[in-house]
């Protein structure tokens, strides 16, 4: 089983970065609520679009996806 989407983005924590996955790993730590426990896209994405208190660009997610998937 491999680590929740949340656990691999908090690696990429970098707030001197303008990189997307940077970005949105540090508004994924400031908000309580982001899924933690999850590796399912859908879940993701479903939060991002509907339940994130911040805005994000879910073509760049689709991107941060694909290098999740990658590692």
């Amino acid at each position: 089983m491999r680590r929740s989407f949340y656990a691999w983005l908090m690696t990429q924590r970098n707030p001197k970065s303008n990189e997307p996955v940077a970005i949105l790993a540090d508004l994924a730590f400031e908000d309580t609520t982001f899924p933690k426990h999850t590796d399912e896209f859908d879940a993701v994405s479903r939060y991002l679009e509907d339940g994130a208190n911040f805005s994000f660009n879910l073509g760049l997610f689709d991107q941060i996806w694909e290098d999740y998937l990658g590692h």
